[in-house]
């Protein structure tokens, strides 16, 4: 329904428009963020089916690592097919209530990688300050109460960004959403009401989901260096800094392109509107193919296992 001065009134239809600027070109940017999808779903995959069938890997860290390759499968997945969609198939309709549910969904699932990545350190704090209680402070409850208490708090804390503009904001100045997919400041800001409150919930999620886990990560990892350091030998050191090294990649190519991809949205306003297009994407869609190949690289045990099963399946081949 339109309104007098053109607003429309709680829109049935929203439109993503892809990637403005760069419209002509889609159709071949499709292909590299189409083979990182599948590079996502494979390799995050792979590492999902030896945790499941190895079980000398049930433990702690690798659990984590699953979790974080389902978290990863999921998140890619909320977004790309969509995107290519509107890249290929000129599909850029997407409805007001699916659109909320995509913000929802992917806004979630960041939060619980976060707090998985938070999971991690926390166990490597354990295992490197604490070696002897590590057994039984990472019991089976624990873990349980871990994974429900990450998915939990993003799914909850991002709930009332749904609330605040379904039922708050009900004129919109259009119904574009320059972007490749539903995101909560790129829904705001279609609004003609004031946003204020919608802004201060949502910076308020960002800083205490991301900036509670960034501290609380670097906060272990202060300890976990000064505690290495300690170690009298030389090779104990090395081992022990070795099981962090995968996890610290992880983390740094996760929160960097994060605060990136925020700041520059955010404060950038001399930045052509494709880049911040382009960084969100690659926000998503980086760590998920990351993630498997350092782990793959650099855990002796999942390389292993990885090169056995490429091994073994040559063999038989022959």
């Amino acid at each position: 329904m339109l309104i007098p001065n053109g607003s429309v009134f709680t829109p049935a239809l929203l439109t993503l428009t892809g990637i403005p600027g760069l419209e002509s070109v889609q159709r071949w940017i499709g292909i590299p963020f189409c083979v990182m999808y599948f590079m996502a779903v494979i390799g995050n995959s792979l590492i999902l089916g030896i945790i499941k069938y190895e079980h000398s890997l049930h433990k702690p860290m690798y659990i984590f690592l699953a979790m974080l390759g389902a978290t990863d499968i999921a998140l890619s997945t909320c977004i790309l097919p969509k995107m290519l969609g509107i890249f290929w198939f000129h599909l850029p309709e997407i409805s007001f209530v699916a659109c909320l549910l995509q913000m929802w969904l992917i806004h979630s699932l960041q939060a619980t990688e976060s707090g998985i990545l938070l999971a991690m350190a926390l166990d490597r704090y354990v295992a490197i300050c604490h070696p002897l209680r590590h057994t039984t402070f990472f019991s089976q409850q624990l873990l349980t109460h871990i994974a429900v208490g990450v998915i939990l708090r993003g799914a909850i804390l991002v709930a009332p960004c749904l609330v605040l503009i379904k039922f708050r904001l009900k004129l919109y100045r259009t119904t574009v959403i320059s972007h490749t997919y539903c995101e909560h400041m790129a829904i705001v800001k279609l609004a003609t009401e004031d946003v204020r409150i919608n802004k201060i919930y949502g910076l308020f999620v960002a800083f205490s989901i991301l900036g509670f886990d960034i501290i609380f990560i670097t906060l272990s990892y202060i300890q976990i260096f000064i505690t290495v350091f300690q170690l009298p030998q030389k090779e104990a050191r090395f081992k022990a800094f070795n099981t962090c090294i995968a996890h610290i990649c992880v983390f740094l190519q996760f929160y960097l392109l994060a605060f990136f991809s925020f700041f520059t949205h955010r404060f950038g306003a001399h930045i052509p509107p494709y880049v911040h297009i382009l960084l969100s994407n690659l926000y998503l869609l980086v760590p998920p193919v990351l993630n498997p190949i350092v782990y793959g690289v650099k855990t002796k045990q999942i390389r292993d296992h990885v090169l056995k099963l490429l091994f073994s399946k040559k063999f038989l081949n022959h």
